[in-house]
């Protein structure tokens, strides 16, 4: 029997989605992406899930988007509006998180990567484990983290951002805590247990005060982000059709350096 690529379970006041591809590092397939929206969009409507914890099965968080998919897209003879549907698909996910009317709370089990990163930085609260690392690789797949810049300097500021989306490395969990991109670090043991407290604690909050709050966040202090992240779409779809991101994703899988046109 085909498992789901996407979890859900209610437990109190909390609803828990899980990322199911644990073969993959839960990378974000476009079905999976599917998924997940329809995940967002079910606990939306449950009246008694007060908040939403997100994270991974297996030892990943997320690795980002499917580069597999990627690469046979990029094999295709005109694989241009592919790259644009992708962009649309992943911006609609993080649209959603950002307007979703409960908290969102990341339990960052292992690597968040890229496009999976992207999910951490779209969450209100992010809880990891000690062992978790985060970072944004896409330049070494000649690619553009398009969407993903304008959430990350929205999160922690140009000056904190520049290092990470221009160097491409992966950060620890402590280092990733000193620049607020993981609020809490806990044990592994300890990860679910205390985001569904967290879930708890924000479920005895008025369901009324916490939209207004996330909307004064999200929409009002971030009101330039819905176009930053329009124009982030567009660059990250158009960097795929570049020579460095064919050679990218064809070293990537050749496991060694790419030689950038």
């Amino acid at each position: 029997m085909t498992q789901p690529l996407v979890r859900v379970h209610v437990h109190g006041a909390a609803g828990t989605i899980i990322l199911n591809r644990p073969e993959r590092r839960n990378a974000l397939s476009r079905q999976l992406l599917t998924d997940l929206l329809q995940a967002l969009d079910d606990l939306h409507q449950e009246r008694r899930v007060r908040a939403v914890v997100l994270t991974g099965a297996g030892d990943a968080f997320c690795a980002g988007l499917d580069l597999a998919e990627m690469q046979a897209t990029s094999q295709s003879d005109d694989p241009r509006e592919q790259w644009r549907l992708d962009a649309v698909q992943y911006l609609e996910l993080v649209e959603m998180m950002l307007r979703f009317p409960k908290p969102l709370i990341a339990a960052i089990n292992g690597p968040a990567v890229a496009g999976g990163a992207g999910l951490a930085l779209a969450c209100d609260i992010v809880l990891a484990t000690e062992t978790a690392t985060i970072g944004f690789p896409e330049p070494r797949r000649g690619i553009v983290a398009g969407l993903v810049a304008p959430l990350l300097v929205f999160r922690i500021g140009a000056g904190q951002a520049a290092p990470l989306l221009l160097t491409g490395n992966l950060i620890d969990a402590n280092e990733a805590r000193r620049v607020g991109l993981f609020h809490r670090l806990v044990s592994v043991d300890h990860l679910w247990p205390r985001a569904t407290e967290i879930a708890e604690e924000c479920a005895q909050c008025a369901p009324e005060s916490i939209l207004l709050t996330k909307q004064l966040l999200n929409e009002t202090i971030g009101e330039q982000l819905g176009a930053l992240l329009s124009a982030g779409a567009a660059a990250s779809a158009t960097s795929r059709t570049t020579e460095a991101a064919t050679e990218g994703l064809k070293a990537f899988f050749e496991k060694r350096p790419p030689k950038w046109p």
